[in-house]
């Protein structure tokens, strides 16, 4: 008689495992894989909005001005000028001569005074010119050192692009061919530096007189554009050279106007008109022996370079003539001027 247990009830149990394990591994595979999940950082709090700042816009620049050639400029500013003229001209038998007149000034701006191009500025100012005469001129022309210079110019601004400055000055008696024996070929000297300068600085070459000379400046700058008027009286007394210089006074006046124009930041562009007249004349003009007046012009550009800090250079080159008698007459003048201020 067997043991086994019947066959149908362990076919039962054997069938309940495998369902059983099939099951279960059902369950499994419907439940999904882990996956990690990286935390999102928390929001910020809720506020306005940043706004990134932009960069300030840098200042504006002052308007340029334009330096005029031979009027004084209508600010104030420290500054070394050299200033010289070159003149070409004949007698009256058309015969050649040349004159070099180099003025060199300097000038200190008063810290404190105002601001940038204004305030008060003393200054001083030393001239030299040489001859070389036509070959109808006995004396064989000659070199002087002609009257300095010292004075302070005080500009302010007006508002509107406008600004004002006032010039009060007086040259020293020390220049040579002066005198009651002046040497021939100096006095021929400083002469033609008076004409060379178109008569604008004859206090500078009058050795023999003390000169007072006030003066004031009007000028607009604005939109890349210089236009500036100026005027100057010179009251000059006589104290040596009486032999010689009969006239124990005499006045003059001189008036300009000037225009310039800045194509670039670098280059700009000039012309002047200039006026001299003897109001109480000395005796040669009196006697018909001279011109009363005289008119000149100029034209010419001008560079502006800087140098580093506050410093710059602006050359200029211009050329002169004149419009009435004796530079556009028997003179028949031909100025070229060469002008290099250096600002501090």
């Amino acid at each position: 008689m067997s043991t086994n247990p019947p066959a149908g009830p362990r076919r039962v149990a054997v069938a309940a495992v495998f369902l059983a394990s099939v099951g279960a591994s059902t369950a499994e595979a419907d439940v999904p894989p882990r996956v990690a999940v990286l935390e999102e950082p928390a929001p910020p709090p809720p506020g306005p909005p940043r706004v990134s700042e932009a960069p300030a816009p840098p200042p504006p620049t002052q308007p340029e001005y334009s330096l005029p050639f031979q009027l004084r400029p209508a600010s104030a500013a420290t500054v070394v000028r050299s200033d010289t003229s070159f003149m070409r001209y004949e007698d009256a038998n058309a015969n050649g001569g040349f004159t070099v007149a180099t003025t060199l000034l300097g000038s200190w701006k008063v810290p404190g005074t105002g601001p940038a191009g204004y305030g008060l500025a003393p200054l001083v100012r030393f001239a030299a010119v040489n001859d070389s005469p036509p070959s109808s001129v006995m004396t064989g022309g000659g070199f002087a050192v002609v009257n300095p210079l010292a004075g302070a110019v005080y500009a302010l601004p007006l508002g509107g692009g406008f600004r004002l400055a006032g010039f009060l000055g007086m040259t020293v008696p020390v220049g040579m061919g002066g005198g009651n024996s002046p040497n021939a070929g100096e006095a021929d000297a400083r002469n033609a530096g008076a004409w060379a300068r178109a008569e604008l600085d004859n206090s500078l070459f009058a050795v023999n007189d003390w000169a007072t000379i006030p003066g004031i400046d009007v000028a607009y700058v604005g939109h890349g554009f210089t236009v500036q008027a100026e005027a100057t009286l010179f009251e000059l007394v006589r104290v040596r050279g009486a032999q010689v210089q009969h006239e124990a006074t005499k006045t003059n006046f001189t008036a300009g106007l000037h225009a310039g124009w800045f194509a670039t930041r670098m280059l700009s562009f000039g012309a002047e008109l200039r006026y001299q007249r003897w109001i109480d004349a000395p005796f040669t003009v009196e006697q018909g022996k001279t011109s009363v007046d005289n008119m000149t012009f100029a034209v010419g550009p001008r560079l502006h370079f800087p140098l580093g800090g506050s410093s710059s250079v602006h050359p200029a080159v211009a050329f002169s003539r004149g419009m009435d008698s004796p530079l556009a007459g028997t003179m028949n003048a031909d100025i070229v001027q060469l002008d290099v201020p250096v600002v501090f």
